[in-house]
């Protein structure tokens, strides 16, 4: 079985959040939809990535069972190297996320739609500002890892109110 479309992707990750909801409580789905917009502009698989981003962080699906179920292993890749180990600190987790072009984008995306005010503006306070900051510092390892027109294309798509956070063309990153 190849799984080889974004709506075969989007059909596993409704399937495997299936009853789960976000930190302000939208159906997650609605988040890795999200993540997926914004990596449309770098193809089908980076889609799919977005999709199934936190498919293995999140639900009983493993690797294995992602490749079994036909998803491709560039795609599983990804997934992989945006999941969570225990036991490994975040700025670590961020810095191997940064290596790999691939990861970064899809973990822009994540940070970007995470980050939204809409989104904050939802939380009490103390979390808000928790997760602002956790953000904040995720983009300065993130987004130098790409090309800017990169950052910006996701940014485009997914959170706007973070463009002006964006250093200028030509500038330093």
């Amino acid at each position: 079985m190849e799984m080889d479309s974004v709506a075969d992707a989007e059909a596993l990750a409704r399937l495997a959040h299936e009853g789960q909801t976000d930190r302000i409580g939208v159906p997650y789905i609605e988040h890795v939809r999200a993540v997926a917009a914004g990596l449309a502009a770098f193809g089908p698989e980076l889609q799919m990535a977005g999709l199934l981003h936190d498919v293995v962080e999140d639900t009983p699906w493993t690797a294995g069972r992602l490749r079994a179920a036909g998803v491709p292993d560039r795609v599983v890749g990804i997934v992989e190297q945006v999941t969570n180990e225990p036991g490994v600190p975040y700025e670590e987790k961020l810095r191997r996320i940064a290596a790999s072009r691939d990861a970064a984008l899809v973990k822009i995306a994540d940070n970007a739609h995470n980050s939204r005010p809409d989104r904050a503006a939802r939380l009490d306070e103390a979390q808000r500002l928790r997760l602002a900051a956790k953000y904040r510092r995720a983009r300065a390892v993130l987004w130098p890892a790409v090309p800017r027109e990169d950052v910006a294309a996701i940014l485009a798509v997914v959170n706007t109110a973070l463009l002006p956070d964006l250093p200028p063309a030509g500038g330093p990153r």
